[in-house]
């Protein structure tokens, strides 16, 4: 395998390549073109699991658990993917179904569990998105706002893009008032479809984990300071 360099066109790379090149890399061109081409089968494999239990696999519903895929491969930095021993293309393929398998049988337990528990409400989303995704499920409610703030200054760091006002937008509308990639995308001024805001935000969540697990260095203090 040729060396991968920040140069390089995602789309030319092998599946290996591809990976690769997504975890050691920070260039968001290398998540876009993983969800283009990956999107299809973590999708696919997601409706199956759905309909196999003789439900209706309802669009907002695959939205979701499409994108609890993608952070189910995120988490952890990436460990999942950095724990994958790769063979062939088929090996990865197969990896990535079982992966999206789990996570549908996972929402399925968690349904079961809230009806054998008094029926209690699912989670009000913005309490649980970033607590999983950022592992902060003990965070005071101080502590919770300080990482909201941190999170926040993470995506502006990427102010001079030119289509960041949508991106943060798309980001926020997610994680923090619970709406699907699908509501998102029929949004006024978004002009992304399902797998573009999709395509967003694993980017963007990939570049937060990048931000908040590497800070900048303390500045030095000044000589008599």
């Amino acid at each position: 395998m040729h060396q991968l360099t920040s140069s390089m066109d995602p789309r030319k790379l092998s599946v290996k390549e591809l990976v690769s090149y997504c975890l050691n890399s920070q260039d968001q061109a290398g998540w876009t073109e993983f969800v283009r081409r990956f999107q299809p089968l973590i999708a696919g494999v997601v409706t199956k699991c759905i309909l196999k239990r003789k439900r209706g696999a309802k669009p907002d519903l695959v939205d979701d658990l499409v994108h609890e895929t993608y952070l189910k491969l995120l988490a952890n930095d990436y460990k999942a993917l950095r724990d994958f021993s790769f063979k062939d293309d088929h090996g990865f393929f197969g990896f990535l179904k079982v992966v999206a398998s789990r996570v549908v049988e996972d929402y399925f337990r968690k349904i079961n569990n809230q009806k054998n528990n008094c029926g209690l409400e699912e989670e009000d989303i913005e309490e649980v998105r970033i607590p999983v995704l950022f592992r902060s499920n003990s965070l005071r409610p101080a502590e919770m706002a300080i990482l909201m703030g941190q999170i926040d200054g993470c995506l502006r760091k990427l102010a001079s893009e030119p289509n960041f006002a949508r991106d943060y937008a798309i980001f926020w509308l997610y994680y923090r008032q619970g709406l699907t990639a699908k509501a998102i995308s029929e949004l006024p001024g978004i002009t992304l479809g399902v797998k573009g805001v999709e395509s967003t935000l694993l980017r963007l969540t990939a570049f937060v984990k990048v931000c908040l697990t590497n800070p900048p260095p303390p500045k030095k203090r000044a000589a008599g300071g």
